[in-house]
């Protein structure tokens, strides 16, 4: 009895985190259907007349951000004002990137669209959430569609192969995957490198093994869940936009992309990678995560 109690405690302790935001998501979603139905909404999910809906679902996860995570978004001045492109590291569990939307909503108004993996549309019940906070599969046409209406467009080129077999070491897992630098390039518009510091010791995932690993290649289905949910210090930094260049190709983009280095008032600068070496501690510590959120010399 007693091995057994403690065996379920463990589990409860490393699951209940993830599980809980996962309540949180559909319970949001079912808010939204109220109110569709309550107010009779019928107009298109992204227009202005779901801002109040909008509101209330980010200050809602902006909340539970600061009180879990301490959670801090640096960098909102390198946004530009029209259409861009983010692109960021995916943690276990993008909250993070939740959290970012909400506070850029309550402190711009602006709404970023998201590109996300499609089996983030086969799950059941979510259809009216990922549509009025503009998640989409992220086709080459509707990401210019986006860029040309004004919005912000972001990618995690790594997207779930990052998420599931990324580490501490927060290695970029981006293969060859270059769509995103033919959008930017396409549509003449910034790309701007996002990262979130100790978001993979808030949330883990299990270590890679080769049956995990062909699993996934095989369906493309995320079978290995995360654990964790510490509330460790979680800080967004956003970085200084790539900016179009007409001569520029897309394996040069991609390549400045990377590997972390791009022109910038003449002189070379960092971008993701260099995100992530500037902000946080290789390989990461969750001891180190957690007191940070008692370092007041960091704010």
């Amino acid at each position: 009895v007693i091995i057994t109690s403690l065996t379920i405690s463990a589990i409860l302790v490393f699951f209940i985190v993830p599980l809980t935001i996962v309540f949180f998501i559909y319970l949001t979603n079912l808010l939204l259907l109220i109110h569709q139905r309550n107010n009779e909404v019928k107009a298109d999910p992204l227009s202005d007349v779901w801002d109040s809906a909008r509101k209330t679902i980010a200050t809602f996860w902006d909340t539970y951000a600061r009180i879990w995570h301490g959670y801090e978004l640096h960098g909102v001045e390198n946004l530009p004002e029209g259409p861009g492109i983010l692109v960021y590291y995916h943690g276990a569990i993008p909250i993070d990137y939740l959290y970012f939307l909400s506070r850029l909503f309550l402190w711009k108004k602006r709404l970023c669209l998201s590109v996300a993996d499609h089996f983030v549309f086969r799950l059941p019940g979510l259809k009216l959430l990922l549509r009025v906070t503009g998640v989409m599969p992220g086709t080459r046409e509707e990401c210019l569609a986006a860029l040309k209406k004004g919005y912000l467009v972001s990618i995690s080129p790594g997207g779930v192969r990052e998420a599931l077999f990324s580490d501490e070491s927060y290695q970029l897992m981006w293969g060859n995957r270059k769509g995103f630098a033919q959008v930017a390039l396409d549509a003449k518009v910034p790309i701007i490198p996002m990262y979130t510091q100790n978001v993979r010791e808030g949330y883990r995932m299990f270590k890679e093994r080769r049956c995990f690993r062909q699993l996934y290649e095989s369906t493309r289905l995320p079978f290995t869940p995360p654990y964790g949910g510490l509330p460790v210090k979680f800080r967004t930094y956003i970085g200084k936009p790539i900016p179009y260049d007409p001569n520029i190709t897309t394996e040069e983009l991609v390549e400045k992309v990377c590997k972390g280095k791009f022109l910038f008032s003449l002189q070379t600068k960092t971008a993701v990678q260099a995100l992530i070496s500037k902000h946080q501690t290789i390989p990461g510590s969750i001891w180190k995560a957690l007191l940070e959120r008692f370092d007041k010399r960091r704010k």
